[in-house]
């Protein structure tokens, strides 16, 4: 179940309001001993996690399904996303599971029952697991929100104490606010430099056809370019995958790409989706002073569109 995105969070009651983690959203699948990590869609990430995989053995239930979000926090409890993608920043941070649902336990199917249900059992499920609680958080919707985002987090999501889980689907049960302005957008290039690459490009579709968002060139380190360059490297290309380029004739490396400039570029398979932090969206339809912040595995990039 996904949230639709919202610009101001409902205030009447019924509604509850938890911390909107910025890391990788995963089912816990446990069956005894048995532990699977799945991703939203559906990737086995089981071995990709073994702290949290441990915690999830810990789980006081024969069987169960737990939703929640792997996150990777530094010592005061923050969270960062780039984290969870480079090893030379996972060594400062803890790798944990926040559970905020409880969809499945010893064999009974939980999604029909209403939100406050569900949430009422998870907290004996998750005790002196490791798994950490999603706390329902509290105060007006003002307060919430001041806090949050006076915490540097990402943002707020509001759902429906009476909502069922409707798995696969993105309900206005349950909705998301977000302060930092950021999404995922499809690569479908990059432009070659030090260290493997200079800017990646970056787009999203509408309907069938993956439209330019812009260029993407901070947030990275050698490392990271080092890194991100080899990943995209199965994917080379030899046509440009966005509908909508060359779509300039100005010569500087600004928000467009001139017919020169795109001689420039490798093309990839339009199948990597990366996180990308900003500012605005231009009059244009481009991005403004993007940032990277990783690779996502965790996303399909057919689904990608641009978020209003």
């Amino acid at each position: 179940m996904a949230a639709q995105v919202t610009e101001r969070l409902p205030e009447d009651a019924g509604w509850v309001y938890e911390v909107k983690f910025d890391g990788y959203r995963a089912l816990l699948v446990k069956n005894g001993d048995a532990i699977q990590i799945r991703s939203r869609n559906d990737k086995d990430l089981t071995r990709t996690y073994p702290t949290v995989h441990a915690a999830a053995r810990r789980l006081r239930a024969t069987t169960a399904v737990v939703d929640g979000e792997i996150v990777a926090i530094d010592a005061a409890g923050h969270p960062s996303f780039q984290a969870l993608q480079h090893r030379e920043a996972h060594r400062a941070h803890t790798v944990v599971f926040y559970a905020f649902d409880l969809l499945h336990l010893n064999g009974e199917d939980l999604t029909s029952k209403p939100l406050a249900e569900r949430r009422a059992r998870l907290p004996s499920v998750v005790k002196n697991s490791g798994i950490l609680l999603s706390e329902s958080l509290r105060g007006s919707v003002t307060e919430i929100v001041d806090a949050v985002r006076g915490l540097g987090l990402e943002g707020v999501i509001a759902k429906r104490e009476d909502s069922p889980y409707d798995a696969g689907q993105r309900s206005s049960a349950w909705l998301k606010l977000k302060l930092d302005r950021q999404q995922e957008f499809v690569v479908g290039g990059y432009r070659p430099g030090s260290h493997g690459l200079d800017a990646l490009l970056v787009g999203y579709y509408e309907g069938r056809q993956l439209r330019f968002a812009g260029k993407v060139r901070a947030g990275f380190t050698p490392h990271v370019r080092r890194e991100v360059s080899a990943r995209l490297l199965p994917f080379h290309a030899s046509r440009c995958p966005f509908v909508d380029l060359p779509n300039s004739k100005t010569s500087h490396w600004g928000g467009g790409v001139t017919a020169e400039q795109m001689r420039e570029m490798q093309w990839l398979k339009p199948v990597v989706v990366a996180q990308v932090r900003f500012v605005e969206w231009t009059a244009e339809g481009h991005l403004r002073h993007a940032s990277f912040l990783g690779l996502r595995a965790d996303k399909s990039a057919r689904d990608i569109r641009r978020e209003t």
